[in-house]
């Protein structure tokens, strides 16, 4: 392990996330990471440097919000190996001694227009009822990528783009990272940081007390966890990991993703709240009033509508954070647009630039076939910048007092993770650069050393990777008795204390 300082790509990257956040920069001394980060898997991108660096900063904040409350100094040590195997966790857990299902719709996925490639995502069944009514397709279990590849031959890439935003659907056109920096949005995220913490209202400063009661660096805060995929559950996932008592709530009227759900929510209590209704409406304002941290991931504006946007939720409840992920950002032309991470790497560059450099590598260059990251990277990588703006924020109540807002955005951590350069392709897909082990029963042998058993209240099993941040004096919790509730509605929807 080394220091931060040792790795060139990550003292800009975490140094000015760190100092322009406001927290001390001596703290990050005590943050310790691999030497040779980028061997840690086969991508011409440095992803084992983005995922040290993201799940550093989440640990080293809780560190410090720690040492806030407590005086307590600790180390924080994170392997880019584990790292990256943790940036695709949803591909490593077992349910009672079984692998789950995938995660994709049957017909997602890139395709083929008359003048490119477009990228369809249809894994709520709503947006793939959407996508085939463009193509004039039936909605049944039986159609197949082949009739849909045939429909998109009809269509120029950008135009199918257009058209499924207009739906507010979710597809969008393949495009080099070149054309994507020529584009109004592209120029409207010029220079836009991949976590943004902003002052929305006035409230004391966090009282705390210099004793160690605190077994762990967020005991005692309560979450409000309302996102759903990876982003955010991850964010919330990392919370709950430092001692955060995070409520998932869903809506019993949309759809589930079971096998992202059951592992994003491990650490977390589960409850459903149907929000038409205006008794369970009262009720999470009710719980929002005492909140620390409501943490939303759901489309722009939706959840303010109802009345828990950062200005409602700082007036309902002084000093709290209110945590906000997005696809595309806050402003520009496509800020309304939903989003997910496999179309923002589409749309923003990274799926032909990662293609360019393996072609070069096998020297098949044409034509040449888009790739994408070797795992759901920008997702991952906002969850973890998500949980450090977070914590980053709670220490600024304890410093400075006041109600604050964070904002991530998926396109905006793309940004920041080609901001880190890249590797040869010789050093991203040569002999040096690992991929990743087989997902297999039994459990490959290094998943398997790096796993723990959870359990659920019913008794049901799961095992799932550890957390890949290492604290010296407070240990994450996880695996054991630690919760693993497996079902979105597992818990009444109250505060543990």
């Amino acid at each position: 392990m080394a220091s931060v300082g040792a790795i060139p790509e990550v003292i800009n990257a975490a140094r000015n996330l760190w100092m322009t956040n406001g927290l001390n920069a001596q703290s990050l001394t005590r943050l310790h990471l691999s030497n040779q980060p980028n061997s840690a898997i086969n991508s011409s991108f440095k992803l084992g440097s983005v995922a040290q660096t993201a799940i550093g900063l989440s640990g080293l904040s809780a560190a410090q919000f720690h040492h806030l409350r407590t005086g307590i100094d600790q180390e924080v040590n994170v392997d880019a190996r584990h790292a990256v195997l943790e940036f695709h966790s949803e591909a490593w857990h077992t349910v009672d001694g079984e692998l789950p299902g995938g995660i994709w719709d049957t017909i997602a996925g890139l395709y083929q227009t008359r003048d490119g490639y477009v990228r369809i995502h249809t894994n709520f069944p709503h947006h793939r009822a959407g996508i085939l009514s463009i193509l004039n397709l039936p909605n049944v279990p039986e159609i197949t990528r082949d009739s849909v590849q045939s429909a998109l031959n009809t269509w120029n890439a950008v135009e199918f783009e257009t058209e499924a935003a207009a739906r507010v659907m979710c597809a969008t056109a393949m495009r080099s990272f070149e054309v994507w920096s020529q584009h109004p949005h592209a120029k409207q995220l010029d220079g836009v940081p991949p976590v943004r913490i902003v002052k929305i209202g006035d409230a004391p400063k966090r009282e705390v007390s210099s004793d160690s009661r605190f077994a762990r660096p967020l005991d005692g805060i309560r979450v409000l966890d309302l996102s759903r995929v990876l982003a955010g559950p991850v964010a919330g996932r990392t919370l709950a990991a430092h001692g955060a008592d995070v409520l998932l709530v869903t809506s019993p009227h949309l759809p589930s993703l079971p096998t992202l759900d059951v592992d994003t929510s491990r650490g977390k209590r589960t409850t459903q709240l149907d929000l038409i209704s205006p008794h369970e409406l009262e009720k999470l304002k009710r719980l929002a009033s005492t909140a620390d941290v409501f943490l939303q991931a759901y489309r722009p504006g939706g959840l303010a509508a109802k009345g828990f946007g950062p200005t409602e939720l700082a007036a309902l409840r002084p000093g709290i954070v209110s945590a906000n992920l997005t696809a595309w950002g806050w402003q520009g032309p496509w800020k309304d647009r939903r989003g997910f991470d496999s179309l923002v790497q589409t749309a923003t560059g990274f799926n032909v630039a990662e293609a360019a450099a393996y072609a070069e590598f096998t020297g098949d260059q044409h034509p040449l076939k888009p790739r994408p990251l070797p795992m759901q990277a920008l997702d991952h990588a906002a969850g973890y910048l998500l949980a450090f703006g977070i914590n980053a924020a709670l220490c600024k109540t304890v410093t400075e007092g006041g109600s604050w807002e964070v904002q991530v955005s998926l396109a905006a951590v793309g940004q920041w993770i080609k901001s880190f350069g890249r590797v040869t392709p010789e050093e991203g897909f040569g002999s040096t650069a690992q991929a990743f082990p087989p997902r297999t029963l039994p459990l490959d042998p290094e998943i398997a050393a790096l796993s723990l058993l959870w359990r659920s209240e019913g008794g049901r099993e799961m095992t799932a990777l550890r957390h890949a941040a290492i604290l010296s004096r407070t240990p994450v919790r996880e695996g054991g008795s630690s919760q693993a509730p497996m079902a979105l509605d597992a818990h009444a929807a109250e505060w543990l204390q």
